[in-house]
């Protein structure tokens, strides 16, 4: 099997398992979106076709508010216990301001609640004066955010929907400090006092909440704390699956326990199969492409996590926290920690145990960690990515140069004994069982492994796609310049400069290769190769076509020496 052979095989599987991903993601969104729709045009006259989403207040209805039933370490509800009203604001509550060296954020009065973040550090495109990317926002299709509140079966706890005061609307990260506090303030008309901190912190993305309950009734208080993310579904990206990684990376909720380790649900399983723990620690998450957000409540105490479809076409996951009791004039605290930010991942062990795992390589992220290191260590060296990537195919293919140095020795042993196997072709015709016996005792005695020529693509191909989701998932490559003409390594070559020195490449390869036997069908595909390829290539991101242009070009490297020493020019002059 010669060298285009080895390519065309390992880009077809690529391509094979690119299109089964993409199909479950579709799959499994199909049905998600069309819950949001029909939520979304729900109440329309019939003669008005809309099949956009309005925008939804984020603090308006009940159904995200956690039911009283069933908390965790409280006691069950008497008959006599009814609910008291909280005091809440309009959906429209005012904004409050906060600003540092990474984050811009927009908090609401009602529940102190997040509803929006800017990444300030994360452009939405290339183009000189882009808007930073938004990862939460309560706007319309886009609709993502981050709540906490309070909880009990009396009901006089302060969930996310009641009225919180503060002393500014606008905070800023002030020069030399390195932490910011953000108190919101809710005051009961029964004496309770519930003060909510948010605490940011220098280069951190990292938000850091704090409740403090101070009980000013006359009688006990107990209750639970809550945390939840809630969204609709993104849109889907435009473009394909060549065009836009995006549009089969995984998308939805994501949940760590110490005893269930990493586990995900798509979307589409939020209704089937929703996700019920009572665990101690871990952490929830909504993730998408490249960004996510997670509550990671104190492991203190037990903490119950939780999904659900909602009515509106929002989905959610919610944590909520171990019973927390204040006698009169007692203060009790319920902490934990909001990450809203991209998936670095030397970064995400650290915010908590299991959240770099949401870099989702699939069942090849046991060789493309390591192969993200190696990628890491060299961009350290090397100082950009796109030589990081060059860096990485030269020590894949001296890593794997004994093997292809095996394979080409194999092939020419093959090229040698060719005219032998034709004759015991022709002895037996159509004698199958003595054909191959002949053959068996052929190889033997010239010391021929037929099978040994595949052993180099079967180890490479797991580590050629492993790498293929490493520049797919990778943040820190996201918007990654090269050099000259290449300043996006996610996006497609702007002037096809790097596909069509792959089809150079490849046809210089095809040029050289010795293909003795070879039928002229198999010769005339094999000549469409090149141009297949750079078709096909014109529409992947730079930086995996410059993974496979480096590669190419190794490969035609090595197979020259090797057709020099085992003298494989030979035949290829005289190709039939």
């Amino acid at each position: 099997m010669n060298q285009n052979r080895v390519f065309l095989l390992v880009i077809w599987l690529a391509l094979a398992f690119a299109l089964w991903s993409t199909w479950q993601n579709d799959y499994n969104k199909a049905e998600p979106a069309a819950a949001a729709v029909a939520a979304g045009t729900a109440g329309k006259t019939a003669t008005t076709a809309d099949t956009s989403v309005p925008a939804i207040p984020a603090d308006g209805g009940r159904e995200d508010v956690p039911s009283s039933d069933n908390l965790p370490g409280a006691p069950a509800p008497t008959a006599d216990s009814q609910p008291v009203a909280t005091a809440t604001a309009s959906a429209s509550a005012r904004g409050i301001s906060v600003t540092t060296d990474l984050l811009h954020v927009e908090l609401s009065a009602n529940g102190g609640s997040v509803r929006r973040v800017e990444l300030l550090c994360y452009p939405q495109t290339t183009e000189a004066g882009s808007p930073p990317v938004e990862i939460l926002d309560d706007r319309g299709e886009h609709l993502f955010i981050a709540q906490s509140g309070l909880i009990n079966s009396a009901g006089n706890a302060p969930s996310h929907q009641a009225s919180f005061t503060t002393d500014s609307d606008s905070y800023a990260l002030a020069a030399g400090s390195d932490t910011l506090e953000v108190p919101f303030t809710f005051h009961g008309a029964d004496g309770l006092v519930v003060r909510k901190t948010y605490v940011f912190e220098r280069g951190s993305y990292q938000i850091r909440v704090r409740d403090d309950i101070t009980n000013g009734t006359s009688t006990n208080w107990q209750g639970n704390a809550y945390r939840q993310l809630q969204r609709i579904p993104p849109p889907k990206p435009a473009g394909g699956w060549m065009t836009s990684p995006a549009a089969f990376s995984y998308t939805g909720g994501a949940w760590y326990s110490p005893e269930d380790k990493f586990n995900k649900l798509d979307y589409g399983e939020f209704a089937s199969e929703p996700a019920k723990n009572d665990i101690s620690g871990g952490w929830v998450a909504l993730v998408q492409h490249y960004f996510l957000a997670a509550w990671i409540p104190d492991a203190k105490g037990g903490n119950q996590f939780s999904s659900s479809a909602q009515k509106n076409g929002r989905y959610m996951m919610r944590a909520i926290g171990p019973r927390l009791a204040a006698a009169p004039g007692e203060t009790v605290s319920s902490e934990a920690s909001l990450y809203v930010g991209p998936k670095l991942q030397d970064q995400l062990d650290q915010v908590a145990p299991g959240m770099e795992l949401t870099v989702d390589y699939g069942i090849f992220t046991v060789i493309s960690q390591p192969l993200f290191w190696l990628l890491s260590l060299l961009h350290d060296l090397l100082g950009n990515w796109g030589w990081a990537i060059i860096g990485v195919v030269v020590l894949l293919k001296l890593a794997f140069y004994w093997l292809s140095a095996k394979q080409f020795e194999s092939m020419a042993k093959m090229r040698r004994v060719q005219p032998r196997l034709q004759a015991l072709k022709e002895r037996y015709g159509d004698d199958r069982q003595k054909l191959n016996q002949a053959m068996m005792e052929l190889y033997k005695k010239e010391k021929i492994n037929p099978a040994s020529g595949c052993l180099p693509i079967l180890v490479q191909i797991p580590v050629f796609i492993a790498l293929y989701w490493v520049l797919v998932e990778s943040v820190e490559l996201r918007h990654a310049p090269w050099i000259g003409w290449i300043q996006d390594l996610t996006a497609k070559d702007p002037y096809f400069v790097l596909p069509a020195l792959y089809i150079i490449i490849m046809f210089v390869t095809q040029r050289i290769s010795p293909t003795p036997g070879m039928d002229p069908m198999q010769r005339r595909m094999m000549q469409a190769m090149p141009i297949m390829f750079g078709f096909l290539f014109a529409f992947f991101p730079a930086g995996l076509v410059l993974y496979w242009v480096t590669n190419g070009a190794l490969s035609l490297l090595q197979q020259y020496i090797n057709m020099k020493r085992h003298g494989g020019f030979d035949d290829a002059k005289h190709k039939t």
